[in-house]
This record gives C-alpha cells, sequence and structure tokens, in this order.
C-alpha cells in the first residue's frame, strides 16, 4: 500500500474546509498549552462530524488502496498524486485514469483548520513553502510501502519568495494542512496528514487505522534517514461472498466472485454449501487441481498469494489467470489490510508460523462472518497439507482437510485424483528399499561449494541419444572446464534437462570421451539396476587420450527447471495396476511414474504429466498425471504436442492485445506523413516464397541523372503500429518470433497486422521504414540515408515469377529492368562477402505438396534455391549491416545487434577426420580459410561429396544470439565475415526489428525515445528471451516436418532410396537422403537378433559391421519406412540394403509396398499435371 504525505482532494472539498474556516475567523491564543489546542480541535471535530450538516462538515483526507489480484480495479501509478494535487490529467491517462476516476472521488476534512485560520495567510504559506516533506515510496502488491520524509529547517516566519505568483485556493489549503502539521497543531490521531488511495470500494467511516514502526537508516553517502514503516488497516474489505449483507458491493454492479449458493463437485467430507480456502504450499504443489473446472469458490488470501509470488513465478501468473476467470469463482481477500484479520508477528515466531496462523485467523474470521448471512449458513473448508497446520486448525474449531482427502470425498468426480502431485515421497517409492542414487548435498553446502570453486554451477543439458549421458554447461566467464561430462545413471543423479545444478569434477584419471554409442531408455524393467551397469560399461571402452573431456557427477540441484511434459502412457502389464510409466516425447525427459485410474482409457493418448518429486530409491520420478491432449497420430493433437513441447505461444491474442489494433478501415493520414518520405513514386516490389502473405520486405532500383545507381531496401514499419509498452507490444516482446509449421504459422502479431495493414502488397499504400543507398557500378555504396516512408509496390512476385522475368528475353518492363540491375549488384555484392570470408553453408530444406482435402503430404522435395534467392538474401544482409552500423554509432551502449561466435577448434574435428578420410584437407584456422578449402574440396567421382561437406560444417557452428552493445565486446559475425550486424529486414515475424526500427527511428529523429529503449539491463534481459524463443521456434518447425515426413512414409510402405553416411557410431550410422533432405539412423544392434561383430574407429572415421566397412560420406542403399511398433514413438525406420550385411533385414510387417494405383498416387500425378 503506497502511503504519502500531501493533500488530495477536488474541488469540492476545498468549499467545504472554506466554509468552516469562514465560520470561526478569530485566530486562537498562540500562548494556550498544545493539549488545551489538541482538546479544542477534538471537540471541534466531534461538533463537525455530529452535529453539523454534511455540507459544512470537515473530512480528513485518507485515501487507500491495494493492487492485490482480485480487487476491482486497477490502482494509480505514484505520479497520480502529484497530477492531482495540481489538479491535472495523471500520466496514466493511457490506461483510462483521470483526475476525477472513482479512487479520487472523495471529500476533505482537516480537524483543527478552522480554529486557525491565519494559516491561509502569507505566513502560513510561506512557512509551508520552505518547511517541506519529500516522500519516496515504494510499490508492490498489497505490500507495506515505506515512505522517507526528509525536512529542512527554515525561520518560521519566513514570508513568500518574492515573484511568486499568488497561490490558488488548493495551494493555499495545502500550504496549511502542511504547515500545521508541522507545528503540531492538529489533534494527534490525525498526525500526520497521511494518504493512500484504497481499495475500489465505498469507504465508510471511519474506516482505517494505521500501525506503523520506525528506524533509522544510513545512506551510501553517508547520511542517517528516518524510516516510517505504514500498515493500513480497513474494516470495509469486503468477503467476496454474493449473499453477503455486511459488505459494501462492487462499485461497478458486477455479481460477487463468491457465488451466493456454491456449486461446483459434490463432496461426501462436506455435503452443506461451503467454500474453500487453502494455504500456500497447496496453491503452490496442487495448481493442477485448482485450475481444474470443477474446482470452484475458492478463497485465496494476500498472505497466499504474496508467498507464492515470492517461491514460483510461474504458479502465481497461473493462480492470477484463475483469479481473473468470472466462470471459477475464485477470490483474492486482502487479509494483510482487514482490521480483524491482520495479526502482528509474535516474539520468537517465524514468518511461516506467522503466516500459517494468519491464515487460520483469516478462516475463523470467514466462518464467523458468514453466520450472520441471513439465507442458509456457508462454511469456509481449510486445505492444508501441512500436518502441524492442519492439527492447530482443529483443536482451534476450524474444519480442515488435505488435498487428497477433500479431493477423494469428490462424489461425481472420481478422475480428480490422478491430478494429485505427490509432495511426499512416502508410499510412492517403488517396493525395494535399495538406494540407487546418492544424496544431493543441501543449498547451503553447494553455495559455499560453488563460492570456494569445490564445485561448479550450470545448466543440465540432456543426450537425446544416449539416456545415461549428459553435459553441463558451466556459468560465468571462465575458459576452462566450460563444458563438463556427466556419465552414468549415478553421476546424473537425478537431474533433469535444463535444471541449474552443482557438478564437482571427478580426477583427471576418470574422465571420459563424449559416448559415440546410441542408448534408448526402454523402461521395460524398472528395477533391473543390473542391466543399467552393464549398459554404463559399454560408454566406458578405451579411447584416445586426446578424446577425454573434463568429467564430472552432480551433487546437488541449485533449481529445479520441471514443466508439465508431453507424451503417452506405456500401460503396466500387471492387470488392473494403477501405477505405470509415462514415456515423454522428449527424449531428453526421464521417464515419469504416475498413479491413475484411467489407464484403459488413455492408452494411445497424448496427455501432460507433472513431475512431483524424485526420492533416492526409485530409478524414475514420479508424477501426476494433468491433461488429455487427444489420440496419438492426430493431426491437431501431434501439433499441439510439439507446440507445447517448444514452448511456443499458441493461444489466441486477448482482447486486451486486439484492443491496440488500428480501427477499420484504415487510410494513411496527414498525421502518419510527418516525418515521412513520398516514395509511392518508385518502381517498387517484392520477391517472397509462393504463399507468402506477411511482405516484409520490398526493393527498388534506378539509374541516377549522375550516372550512379540508387537501390532501396523499404521495410515494413511495424513499430508505427505497435507502441512500447502496450498489451500488444507486450505479447508481440513475449513471443518474439513467427513460428512456421508445415501446415501453419503462429504469427508473432495479429493476422490485421501481419498479413494486411504492415504486408507490403502490391498497389496499396503502405507504411515503410527504408534504407537508400547510393551506389557505383561496381556495387560500392557512396552513400547510405535512412527514412519513414510512404510506398506503393508495384508487384508481389514468388522467387520463380522474379526469376523467370530476369531469363525473359521478351520482357523489358519497368520491374524486370530493375530486377535485372538487382541480381548484377547482388552478384556483386556476394562475391566480395565470400572474398572476405564469408561461409557459404548447406542445409536440407524441404517443401510438402498437401492434399487440398485431407491436407496430408502427398509429396517431398528439397528445396531449390534460384539466383532470385541469393539476390533478396544480399540486399537485406546489406540493408542489416548498414542499419547495425548506424545505431551503434548513435547508441553504443544501448544497440540491439547480432553475433556469431567463432566456434571452438574441437568442433572442426569431425569435419576434419572425415574430409582427410576421403584425401581431402580442410583448414579452420580462420572463416576465410574454412571457406576457401570448403571450395577446393570436390571430388569428380563424387559430386555430392562438396554439397555434404558443408552440411557437415553447418553442425559444427554455434548459435547466432542477440545482445546488447553495452553488455558485449565481441561484435563479430563468424559466419558472415561482418563486424557488426543486427536484425532489421523482418519486424512482422521477428521481435528484434522492432526494436532495432526504434533505435534508428530516434537515431534519424523519425521518433522519440522511452526508458526501456536505453536501459541496457532490460534490453540484455529481452535479447536472452529473443535468443530462447528463437532457438525454440527453430526446434519446433524441425519437428513438424519430422511428423509430416512420418504422415509421407505412412502410406508408402518401404522405399528404397540412395543415402550418404553422415556420422558414423559405435553400434550404428546416421544416413542423408538428398532426395528427401531427409536424415535418420541405421542400427546394427536390435532386440531379439543376433548381434553382429562392430569395429569402430574414431580416427578414420569408420565402423566396420562383420567384414563389410562403412566411412563417413559413403554412398549406401537403405529401405525407408514408418515404424509404428511402438505406439510411444512411431519413427521413420532405415534398413541397410547396399552393401549387403547378414541379418540386417528389413522385417516382414513392415515390408507393404504400396499399390501403384493408390488414391494418393493419383493425386500427386494430378499435381505434377
Amino acid at each position: 500500500m503506497i502511503v504519502t504525505t500531501g493533500l488530495v482532494a477536488k474541488n469540492t472539498c476545498f468549499s467545504h474546509c472554506q466554509k468552516s474556516i469562514q465560520a470561526n475567523p478569530k485566530p486562537p491564543n498562540h500562548k494556550a498549552s498544545e493539549s488545551t489546542t489538541q482538546r479544542g480541535a477534538q471537540r471541534e471535530w466531534a461538533e463537525n462530524t455530529e452535529e453539523a450538516p454534511p455540507e459544512a462538515r470537515l473530512r480528513p483526507c485518507c485515501f487507500s488502496w491495494t493492487d492485490v489480484p482480485g480487487t476491482f480495479g486497477a490502482p494509480p501509478k505514484t505520479e497520480a498524486l502529484g497530477a492531482a494535487r495540481s489538479g491535472g490529467a495523471t500520466p496514466a491517462q493511457g490506461r483510462g485514469q483521470h483526475r476525477d476516476a472513482p479512487w479520487l472521488r472523495s471529500r476533505c476534512r482537516a480537524p483543527g483548520l478552522a480554529q486557525h485560520p491565519q494559516l491561509l495567510t502569507g505566513r502560513g504559506r510561506g512557512l509551508a513553502a520552505e518547511k517541506h516533506s519529500t516522500v519516496q515510496a515504494s510499490r508492490g502488491p498489497g505490500e507495506e510501502r515505506a515512505a522517507t520524509l526528509r525536512g529542512c529547517r527554515t525561520p518560521h516566519g519566513s514570508a513568500r519568495p518574492a515573484g511568486r505568483a499568488p497561490a490558488s485556493p488548493s495551494a493555499r489549503l495545502r500550504d496549511a494542512i502542511t504547515a500545521a502539521t508541522r507545528l503540531r497543531h492538529l489533534p494527534p490521531p490525525f498526525l500526520p496528514l497521511s494518504f493512500s488511495l484504497p481499495l475500489p470500494f465505498p469507504a465508510r467511516r471511519p474506516a482505517a487505522m494505521l500501525t506503523s514502526r520506525t528506524f533509522l537508516k544510513r545512506t551510501r553517502a553517508g547520511s542517517v534517514l528516518k524510516v516510517v514503516r505504514e500498515h493500513y488497516l480497513r474494516d470495509d474489505i469486503p468477503c467476496g461472498a454474493a449473499a453477503c449483507p455486511l459488505c459494501p458491493p462492487r462499485p461497478d454492479g458486477g455479481p460477487s466472485a463468491l457465488e451466493e449458493r456454491p456449486g461446483g463437485a459434490a463432496s461426501s467430507l462436506c455435503p452443506g454449501p461451503h467454500y474453500l480456502l487453502p494455504d500456500t504450499n497447496l496453491l503452490l504443489h496442487q495448481i493442477d487441481i485448482l485450475e481444474d473446472p470443477v474446482i470452484k469458490n475458492v478463497i485465496v488470501l494476500q498472505t497466499v498469494l504474496q508467498e507464492v509470488r515470492n517461491r514460483s513465478a510461474p504458479v502465481y501468473k497461473r493462480i492470477r489467470d484463475v483469479i481473473g476467470n468470472p466462470e471459477k469463482h475464485f477470490y483474492s481477500f486482502t487479509n494483510e489490510h482487514h482490521r480483524e484479520t491482520y495479526i502482528e508477528q509474535e516474539q520468537g515466531e517465524s514468518s511461516n508460523d506467522r503466516n500459517d496462523r494468519a491464515i487460520r485467523v483469516a478462516v475463523k474470521w470467514y466462518n464467523e462472518h458468514l453466520k450472520k448471512m441471513q439465507n442458509e449458513e456457508i462454511q469456509v473448508i481449510f486445505l492444508t497439507n501441512d500436518r502441524n497446520n492442519k492439527e492447530k486448525a482443529l483443536e482451534e474449531g476450524i474444519t480442515a482437510y488435505t488435498c487428497e482427502e477433500y479431493i477423494k470425498s469428490l462424489i461425481a468426480n472420481p478422475e480428480l485424483v490422478d491430478r494429485l502431485a505427490c509432495v511426499s515421497d512416502e508410499g510412492k517409492e517403488i517396493e525395494s528399499g535399495k538406494i540407487i542414487f546418492p544424496e544431493h548435498l543441501p543449498l547451503s553446502k553447494l553455495q559455499q561449494g560453488i563460492k570456494s570453486g569445490i564445485y561448479l554451477q550450470g545448466t543440465y543439458r540432456a543426450s537425446r541419444d544416449n539416456y545415461l549421458e549428459a553435459t553441463v554447461w558451466v556459468h560465468g566467464d571462465a575458459e576452462e572446464n566450460k563444458e563438463i561430462i556427466i556419465q552414468g545413471l549415478k553421476h546424473l543423479n537425478r537431474a533433469v534437462h535444463e535444471d541449474i545444478v552443482a557438478v564437482e569434477l571427478l580426477a583427471k584419471d576418470e574422465w571420459v570421451a563424449p559416448s559415440s554409442v546410441v542408448l534408448q531408455d526402454d523402461g521395460q524393467n524398472e528395477d533391473d539396476i543390473e542391466t543399467e551397469e552393464e549398459k554404463e560399461n559399454i560408454l566406458k571402452t578405451s579411447d584416445n587420450k586426446s578424446m577425454l573431456r573434463p568429467t564430472g557427477k552432480v551433487v546437488g540441484i541449485i533449481k529445479r527447471n520441471w514443466r508439465p511434459f508431453c507424451g503417452m502412457l506405456s500401460k503396466s502389464q500387471i492387470k488392473e495396476a494403477r501405477r505405470h510409466l509415462f514415456t515423454p516425447a522428449d527424449r531428453r525427459i526421464p521417464r515419469i511414474r504416475i498413479e491413475t485410474r484411467q489407464a484403459d482409457t488413455l492408452e494411445g493418448q497424448r496427455i501432460i504429466v507433472a513431475i512431483d518429486g524424485w526420492p533416492r530409491n526409485s530409478r524414475y520420478p514420479n508424477g501426476h498425471f494433468v491433461k488429455n491432449l487427444g489420440s496419438a497420430g492426430d493431426k491437431e493433437t501431434e501439433t499441439e504436442v510439439l507446440l507445447l513441447e517448444h514452448d511456443v505461444p499458441h493461444q489466441p491474442f486477448s482482447q486486451a492485445v486486439l484492443s491496440f489494433l488500428p480501427k477499420m478501415p484504415w487510410s494513411i493520414t496527414e498525421k502518419d506523413m510527418k516525418y515521412r518520405e513520398d516514395l509511392r513514386h518508385l518502381c517498387v516490389c517484392s520477391v517472397d516464397p509462393p504463399g507468402c502473405t506477411d511482405i516484409d520486405d520490398a526493393l527498388h532500383y534506378r539509374e541516377m541523372e549522375n550516372g550512379n545507381l540508387e537501390v532501396g531496401v523499404h521495410i515494413a514499419d511495424v513499430s508505427h503500429f505497435i507502441r512500447p509498452g502496450n498489451a500488444l507490444d507486450e505479447e508481440s516482446a513475449k513471443r518474439g518470433t513467427t513460428v512456421y509449421l508445415c501446415e501453419k504459422r503462429i504469427d508473432m502479431v495479429p493476422e490485421l497486422l501481419s498479413s494486411n495493414l504492415c504486408s507490403l502488397r502490391s498497389n496499396v499504400d503502405r507504411l515503410a521504414f527504408s534504407c537508400i543507398w547510393e551506389m557505383n557500378h561496381n556495387a560500392e555504396i557512396l552513400k547510405t540515408r535512412f527514412t519513414k516512408s510512404i510506398i506503393n509496390s508495384k508487384a508481389s512476385l514468388t522467387y520463380a515469377e522474379a526469376q523467370m522475368r530476369i531469363d525473359s528475353a521478351s520482357m523489358n518492363d519497368d520491374i524486370t529492368v530493375s530486377l535485372r540491375g538487382l541480381n548484377k549488384l547482388a552478384k556483386i555484392l556476394k562475391k566480395k562477402r565470400i572474398d572476405n570470408g564469408a561461409l557459404t553453408l548447406s542445409s536440407p530444406e524441404v517443401r510438402f505438396h498437401m492434399d487440398s482435402e485431407t491436407h496430408d503430404p502427398i509429396d517431398l522435395q528439397t528445396k531449390e534455391l534460384k539466383e532470385t534467392n541469393s539476390m533478396v538474401e544480399e540486399f537485406m544482409l546489406l540493408a542489416n549491416v548498414s542499419v547495425a552500423q548506424k545505431i551503434y554509432d548513435e547508441f553504443p551502449e544501448f544497440a540491439l545487434l547480432r553475433k556469431h561466435p567463432a566456434p571452438p577448434p574441437s568442433n572442426y574435428d569431425i569435419l576434419v577426420k572425415a574430409a582427410k578420410s576421403k584425401n581431402l584437407e580442410i583448414k579452420t584456422d580462420s572463416a576465410k580459410a574454412l571457406a576457401e578449402s570448403l571450395d577446393k574440396a570436390e571430388s569428380p567421382a563424387s559430386p555430392y561429396l562438396n554439397t555434404l561437406l558443408r552440411i557437415l560444417t553447418t553442425r559444427c557452428m554455434m548459435q547466432a544470439v542477440y545482445f546488447c552493445s553495452g553488455m558485449d565486446n565481441d561484435f563479430h559475425h563468424y559466419g558472415l565475415a561482418s563486424p557488426i550486424y543486427t536484425h532489421f529486414t523482418s519486424p512482422i515475424r521477428r521481435y528484434a526489428d522492432i526494436i532495432v526500427h526504434r533505435l534508428l527511428a530516434v537515431a534519424i529523429g523519425a521518433d522519440s525515445t522511452y526508458p526501456e529503449l536505453t536501459d541496457k539491463h532490460k534490453l540484455s534481459d529481452l535479447c536472452k528471451n529473443l535468443n530462447y524463443r528463437h532457438k525454440m521456434a527453430q526446434y519446433a518447425q524441425r519437428a513438424s516436418v519430422a511428423f509430416h515426413t512420418q504422415l509421407f512414409f505412412k502410406t508408402k510402405g518401404v522405399v528404397n532410396e540412395d543415402a550418404y553416411i553422415l556420422f558414423v557410431r559405435k553400434n550404428a550410422i546416421v544416413v542423408l537422403i538428398p532426395k528427401y533432405g531427409l536424415e535418420g539412423t541405421v542400427f546394427f544392434e536390435e532386440k531379439d537378433k543376433p548381434i553382429p561383430r562392430l569395429d569402430y574407429n574414431n580416427e578414420v572415421p569408420s565402423l566396420t559391421v562383420e567384414d563389410t566397412t562403412l566411412h563417413v560420406f559413403d554412398k549406401v542403399k537403405v529401405n525407408i519406412m514408418l515404424d509404428a511398433s511402438n505406439i510411444q514413438h512411431q519413427k521413420i525406420r532405415m534398413v541397410l540394403v547396399e552393401p549387403k550385411i547378414p541379418g540386417n533385414d528389413v522385417p516382414a510387417q513392415l515390408s507393404t509396398v504400396m499399390s501403384s494405383n493408390s488414391e494418393p498416387e493419383k493425386k500427386k500425378k494430378k499435381l505434377q499435371q
């Protein structure tokens, strides 16, 4: 609650005060004692409040508010107080706040002022002007606010300074009250005058009580501040029950949060109408239960909300969303500011015990309060899993149950039991008491060990290919031991992918090399630890000493990063068993043991499960069922799974976000023309992939009178529509990027902007941000300028259409001539980049042709790149470099840039060895050396070899990242061989580009700045989110391609294709099929089959299977088919056909070849016609 000194009042309040002042114009005798003066003031106060007519009464200026979730209305910002004093609009106007808003509608009363009219004279004004207080307030939902008052002493008789304008009535009254307060002429109950702007319900007289404590604080400068921490208590905070006649109604006339007759599930324990009141731990651990539609009419205390916010931001957000859902009837009660539910912490009492007591006090108050209702009695049930808290509640006469007791008592909803989180490990551990894992060290010891250097802190990254291996990326700037290998079940010690862990390095003689074995957890017998040990021994085969890496073991968990996981249920083979294993879709996540009575229903379904804990004597973590997503294999279900698994925000845009979109019909106004250049006369065109509706960029080219060339890149001006700080901007920043799946697009901004108002479609006027160069015919830049503009694109072309125009001898219109000029310059620019050391890498990309009726893929082809692809790319790169330099010159500390770190030399080991096996040399000293050696790496016998080398080189690269220029010194982009780079050209689909647009607009004087734009720490945090979102979007796109590839081969039976070996492992090879851009693994060890003799050579690298030796880049033939035998993970299976290896045949059940007259084949032929 913000507390400050000063005066906030409407003009009507001043007339009330002035009437009372005029009624008693005689000054009092100042020689009277202070106590006499106070007694007189108190007597007058009683007379004014009880006998005087309403319009003549003086009322104390006391407001209060709290911004605890669930209260009605939003609190104003601190600045609103100052604006209200001067009668002006508040800075919060953008949110609909005004000086006449409901939270300022009140009257003024100032006891004692009627006795001292001389305080409105020049003496009083001068005193108030020169002897004043300043207040600093700290904000936070439902918290106490600290107000620091500093007083400066001046002579009491100081007159109004010369030249000062006569004070307005409001200023006179404010000065008078300030002076009276300083002179202690007002009675003690009203000293000091304090203001709070309160809970948005009607105030009742008298409503507020102040508790405070004072302490001294020394500042950095050495001065001493007196800090008063004030806490306001009220008796008019409503209970939230619709049937309560004692509490004031909502000011907006809306329904109360809690139903008059509580609905929801019927309980055998509580047959009567009741509300639920959970404690903190129950809300933290059982949020899945509380989110279920069955659970309604829940009271969430302010004490609980504050604890949850401090302990778990994700859960806090989820409970805020539930409270905001009117169908759930959750109510947030501000118990810490209610006079009858606020309690002080007792001496020797811990904060946790005090909060538990505060919750019990609130439950008792609710039950006593609701007994006064005239209708049937409603009971408040206290839910807690804390044994001690429950015992104390029962001793105090409170009805209390554990969450499990209450949920199991629900008559019509037995399925809710499956969603109970296992908070305690008791009763959930496997039957054998054998300890599998070492104990985790407590956090205090971990912190001491990290500080002393005994342990290292880092992020745990599990392997996709080997469930017994992981990597820990150590935090900090130290280059040594940056990446630590963890091998073996005990050393992994119950860490889960993306946890923050503490690691202890092993002795150097225990270091190991990264494993080349592919191991997947079948999870058939969870108690068979001996089998796990045998698999661990496979990992520890002798390796070259040069391959050894720093190796360690997990000794403790610093922060869990558990989230709900998507996957499928592996039903237990034991009849009527309730305990089953859940197999996550992400292979990096361990299997999870859950208890459910719905196993028959959930089998074959995609479900969501949450982890509750992982005891030392359990092979797998314990968890609980959360949600059923739908049938496995269904396209909608699988798309939902991959979006959830890759944390892609895909919910529809909220009304709050959509409210900031322009009103339709939209058109360019005179105001929009300000600071803009009209470029509609230029021959501008766009070149994009087929079907593209979010057109970010367009180009123009023309010859100038001086013989030089003018080239322009015009980018959609998205920042014109998305203004800083509003809901649309915040949602776009959260999403970070548009995600392109095979069938759909998850937009970063609403479709009205992405496909309409911002899209640079042809023959319509659009707002743009233009980068225009003057060049000579050698593509040398002579001049660069940036401007906001208006353009009208003359054509929206595909890459194929643009290429056809360039190649056609019969077409010579303005657009075609421009395209030829652009293409010629682009070739020169590309040659310069490559000469400077830019890399030309390769990555197989595929395109699906979809059936128009079923939307299933009927053809799969690799994308073919044309000259026009390169043409557009060159000018986009040039624009990004030019803009990066401009914003860095203007904002050296706050520029948002993009860098590509150089890979460590060890990353290239596999590339160098693979090339050497083909008698080729790859130099990795620099990007230029690498590019030149790749250009020379040709083999007449294998035309595809160079492409394979470039694909392998791509795998060696580091991830490019966004960063703030003030937080980093290395700006270099390794892949582009550019000293500086950023993203400017795709603001419709990348939020980073919007920030760059804002920086550039400020740099050229076309827009104004705002605080977050010049805060390098906030910008750095934004970059972290953008990097994460960009990475997740890439993974989601790959997962979408993989799923649609499965759909494609589902109807194909067995397909025989040429392939090339990309990697060799100890028991498998990884191959690439160029025709489909498909990558897969061929295993040589399979269940129920004799294991062939395998000899792995890491130096060559090669794998000998029986008597056949396979090298990297060898051409082979494979059979491709969909393996649906494991319903948990349907996958593309590949079997080596040539060279033939005994015992490696295609299983009979998978050998169904699709007939030539099948419907998809017909549709494919129709498509090709």
